[in-house]
């Protein structure tokens, strides 16, 4: 009986505290995302939970859980998002655990993009998430509205990102009440441009919160000026991404009819949005054989198009709390030159900016490059 007693100990302590005896367990696989029928609560009402295994968990964590959340989309309807919560080893400090609320790059627009879904689509980033851990951060991450659940995933739309992004903080404390109020929000690529909205929406969105500072790795910025360059180019290059960018702007607003502007060859791959993920979409037998100058038909008018994606971009919001922006020379996805403009943009409306641009550095590589210095500078704010 003493052995029971003890093994029931442990495990007792191998487990999070939960503030609400009422959170659900989840489903497990696909099941874990299909929300019940009416989402009731706030937004950031945790729906249930599912211990996360496998190639997805942080392994410096003392647990990782899947988690389903509420939010509201843009159209103002509630939705349900998926995401993780690793929580950090030991004991909390004095008014819990501070808060890294992790914002991805693009995986795609496919439910089978969804990060938590396909942890290989962010496995790069995972030693400077687990860097953070073991700094006494515990980490949240967001798959995003309609990304691995119902509905289709607004790309670069930048409320339903930056309420992603805020609202699983809140599901986090409601899991465990050992996690403060004290958050830093960090995000790379897509992640960057959404991390950069819930800057500019936390004080009103979830104003109990205290966001010490937000970090923007390669952030996507001016989407509207170089969408508007997009169809005269005579490459293929920028295709795939492209096709998930007018996907994402026809999605959030399908009075557009973007499909019906396509020349028949795009036409005919656009469903493929919906079912690929980013590397496949830019292979030479998808969007990476169809030039930019051939993807809209001529004389299409995409004037509507431009001056929406102009009004998700986030060099026009304003940012009352510090951010850091780390860009890398010889990126080659998010032109330095656009996150030069962004940091003049947004310095003269006020927002306080630490902006270092790293030498030889690309796309792919800024995190890790730039980790130490971004660390240091979350762990000062908390200071």
């Amino acid at each position: 009986m003493r052995g029971l007693a003890l093994l029931l100990a442990l495990v007792a302590l191998a487990l999070p505290a939960v503030a609400d005896a009422k959170v659900r367990t989840g489903p497990g696989g696909a099941a874990f995302y299909k929300p019940p029928a009416h989402l009731t609560g706030k937004h950031g009402a945790l729906i249930w939970v599912h211990r996360q295994t496998g190639s997805g968990a942080l392994k410096p964590a003392a647990y990782n859980d899947l988690v389903l959340y509420r939010s509201i989309g843009d159209n103002g309807k509630p939705v349900a998002v998926s995401g993780a919560v690793a929580v950090p080893r030991g004991k909390p400090p004095k008014g819990g655990w501070p808060i890294l609320t992790w914002a991805h790059g693009t995986t795609g627009i496919a439910d089978t993009c969804a990060p938590t879904r396909a942890p290989v689509a962010v496995q790069y980033v995972k030693p400077d998430l687990g860097d953070f851990l073991k700094a006494g951060f515990a980490v949240v991450s967001t798959d995003y509205q309609g990304l691995g659940t119902p509905g289709t995933h607004l790309y670069l739309i930048g409320k339903d990102e930056g309420r992603s992004v805020l609202d699983i903080v809140r599901a986090a404390r409601a899991l465990d009440p050992r996690l403060g109020k004290r958050v830093v929000i960090a995000g790379h690529s897509q992640g960057g441009h959404a991390a950069l909205w819930a800057a500019a929406l936390a004080s009103r969105w979830t104003p109990e919160l205290k966001v010490e500072g937000t970090i923007a790795y390669a952030p996507a910025s001016h989407i509207e000026t170089q969408a508007r360059v997009f169809p005269s180019l005579q490459t293929s290059a920028l295709s795939g991404l492209a096709s998930l960018i007018f996907r994402g702007i026809d999605a959030a607003h399908p009075a557009l009819n973007l499909g019906g502007l396509l020349t028949p060859q795009a036409a005919a791959l656009y469903p493929n949005t919906l079912t690929q993920c980013l590397p496949a979409l830019g292979q030479p037998s998808e969007f990476g054989g169809v030039t930019a100058s051939g993807f809209f038909r001529a004389g299409a008018d995409l004037e509507p198009a431009f001056k929406l994606l102009g009004q998700n971009d986030p060099e026009h919001l304003k940012i009352r709390t510090p951010l850091y922006i780390a860009q890398g020379t010889a990126d080659q996805t998010v032109f330095p030159a656009f996150t030069d403009q962004l940091d003049t943009q947004l310095t003269a409306a006020g927002t306080k900016i630490d902006y270092k641009k790293y030498d030889g550095i690309t796309h792919g590589g800024i995190v890790t490059a730039a980790i130490k210095d971004t660390l240091a500078w979350a762990r000062a704010r908390l200071r």
